[in-house]
């Protein structure tokens, strides 16, 4: 069965004008109803996780101060949210959508969260609206269970994935791959374990084509038995912060090939929604709502 991270904390309230687009995680659920694409049971309400699978990947001082509020007002500027016990509850929260989200991947192949794909958050530290890795917890959690041993972090979003980079940069058991904008935040890079910058206005053939060329050789290099798939929507050209010239069309024909890879080569994959900063919302959420159609097409 296809299942669906949702809770109604991950729509938390931001400041009028505040640049981040939260209303997408009220519509995005709403039109995959509307649609048909998914039902009432797809859905399933994450909840506060064990503490013990976060500072597996957290500095345990940084998740400390996150959870009582100390951090530094210059550190939580960083953060790009108002810091309040809510917004932690709910980034927690996330992360508990991310992490059993890995356990319906083993059962049924894949599985969603509605939100996730925090990847600026370091080991010790938040930034760009990220607090806690949760793709980074999950990955953690799965290697505790003892429920996968190799993973792969494929990051599609525009911004490369720093965070995700600096937590797994001695370990050779997490792969991290990024496909970003070269002249994107962040502007000073971490290094993946397979970095790709690309250019400004890169087309969907461009793009395309180099992600058809790296994918299927990287897996069967690194041959994982899981994989994280952070399909961020802000590569579209529209995007207010980001550099590629992506179509609406052609980010759904890179969420195809990621998903028929993984589903061909039997591979579960767990998706975080990461970014999407369009002017018009509708963009932004039909560009998230083709993610999950893939997924009930290829997968179901």
């Amino acid at each position: 069965m296809f299942k669906i991270a949702f809770h109604p904390i991950y729509q938390h309230p931001l400041p009028e004008g505040h640049r981040f687009p939260m209303l997408k995680y009220e519509l995005l659920p709403k039109q995959l109803l509307y649609e048909g694409t998914c039902e009432i049971h797809n859905f399933f309400e994450p909840e506060i996780p064990n503490d013990k699978y976060i500072v597996a990947v957290h500095d345990p001082e940084y998740f400390y101060d996150l959870l009582n509020i100390k951090i530094p007002p210059k550190e939580a500027r960083k953060i790009g949210f108002p810091l309040t016990e809510d917004l932690v509850e709910r980034e927690r929260i996330i992360a508990d959508g991310t992490m059993k989200g890995c356990e319906f991947a083993l059962q049924h192949g894949v599985a969603m969260n509605i939100a996730g794909g925090t990847h600026h958050a370091y080991t010790d530290r938040g930034e760009a609206f990220c607090m806690l890795n949760d793709q980074a917890i999950g990955a953690r959690y799965l290697q505790v269970q003892k429920l996968a041993k190799k993973i792969l972090i494929v990051d599609l979003d525009v911004h490369q994935g720093n965070g995700t980079a600096e937590i797994f940069r001695d370990d050779a058991s997490v792969f991290t791959f990024s496909m970003h904008g070269a002249s994107n935040y962040p502007f000073k890079k971490e290094r993946s374990d397979l970095d790709i910058p690309l250019k400004k206005g890169t087309s969907d053939k461009e793009y395309l084509s180099i992600l058809k060329n790296t994918l299927p050789k990287l897996i069967q290099e690194e041959q994982p038995d899981f994989i994280f798939y952070l399909c961020g929507v802000d590569v579209i050209a529209t995007d207010k912060l980001g550099t590629l010239g992506l179509t609406v069309e052609g980010c759904k024909e890179r969420d195809r090939f990621v998903l028929e890879t993984c589903q061909k080569l039997g591979i579960p994959v767990q998706c975080s929604m990461g970014g999407g900063y369009s002017p018009d919302i509708k963009t932004i959420v039909d560009a998230h709502a083709n993610t999950f159609r893939l997924a009930q097409e290829i997968f179901f």
